[in-house]
């Protein structure tokens, strides 16, 4: 279930064509820069970012990245649909932003031919693995804003990757209501579900090379935090510099907490659901468990915007409480 880094993505001919395209897409920006001019500065893990000029031509290429920029006014020409909602390659919460939908562009290997066409003047990609040559080839395209500091690996919360996102289009101001707006909702939740507060939770998925179970740093995992849930401390005492571990047939126990949570990747929900293996796990068996075989809710859960947050709120910890309840 792990997401790998993109290892070799460019070859000499996409260098060129980079290289020839992107110069000319990125001339008035150039010109600003050398100006002297600055719109805008977003601290990243790959230094200071800065934007010459108000963007006008965004590509987002980061996990929520499409979505953060649609809640603050903003719509990109170009994005990645990491979680293959077709259409306009967002989730149901943000459709009707977009008059024009956005050209798609490739998630772990991003098309950089295709971006640098599209003539973009900011290129936002905060929520990504933090591979440096990614970083390298986007940046000579246009001005980048990367993962933050201790962001590698997806592990990007969607507060901060709005505060980067409205930094970099100059919307800071609405960016912080945004986040106001959604930690009051949080609130709000928190306040009507006492009964999470220090239960353990197990958030995992199985695909079809088997079952793994997330760990924190992760959106999905910040989500149940912010609830009052605990991440499985079995499972986070196994975590690596990824997002996840895996979990084998034999130790399926590892799932086990106050509550199990489990989404399926690429294969039916039932692979889950009619695992016998599964079924023995104490708290699967005693059925204080959730399976997601509705790709809308899982993928609400999964996408951890600020437009996906509130989707989930109403929607899928009403699902959390009853199986505690059970």
């Amino acid at each position: 279930m792990r997401i790998l880094r993109p290892q070799g993505l460019i070859g000499t001919a996409v260098v060129l064509v980079v290289a020839a395209v992107g110069l000319a897409g990125c001339g008035s920006g150039d010109k600003a820069g050398a100006a002297g001019g600055t719109f805008a500065k977003v601290d990243t893990k790959f230094g200071a970012v800065t934007i010459p000029s108000e963007p006008k031509r965004v590509v987002a290429l980061g996990w929520g990245d499409a979505e953060t920029a649609l809640a603050l006014g903003v719509q990109p020409v170009g994005a990645s649909d990491w979680l293959a909602f077709g259409g306009e390659g967002v989730g149901p919460w943000a459709t009707g932003r977009y008059q024009q939908a956005p050209q798609k562009i490739g998630t772990l290997e991003p098309e950089f031919e295709k971006i640098a066409a599209l003539k973009p003047d900011l290129i936002l990609d905060t929520k990504s693995s933090g591979d440096q040559t990614r970083y390298d080839t986007l940046k000579a395209i246009a001005p980048t804003v990367g993962v933050p500091t201790g962001g590698d690996a997806y592990k990007v919360s969607w507060e901060k990757q709005t505060e980067m996102v409205a930094a970099a289009l100059g919307r800071v101001d609405q960016g912080k209501q945004l986040i106001a707006d959604t930690k009051a909702r949080f609130a709000k939740t928190v306040a009507e579900h006492p009964e999470f507060k220090g239960k353990t939770i197990t958030l995992g998925s199985r695909t079809s090379d088997g079952y793994g179970a997330y760990t924190a740093g992760t959106g999905r995992v910040d989500f149940v935090e912010r609830l009052g849930f605990t991440n499985n401390p079995k499972v986070q005492a196994k975590a690596d510099a990824g997002f996840s571990i895996k979990v084998s047939q034999e130790q399926l126990d590892l799932l086990d907490a106050d509550l199990t949570v489990m989404a399926p990747i690429g294969v039916d929900a039932t692979k889950i659901t009619g695992d016998p293996l599964f079924q023995k796990v104490p708290s699967v068996k005693a059925g204080h468990v959730v399976v997601f075989n509705d790709k809308t809710l899982s993928s609400a859960f999964a996408t951890d915007s600020i437009l996906s947050i509130g989707y989930a709120l109403d929607k899928v910890v009403p699902l959390f409480a009853a199986a505690l309840k059970s």
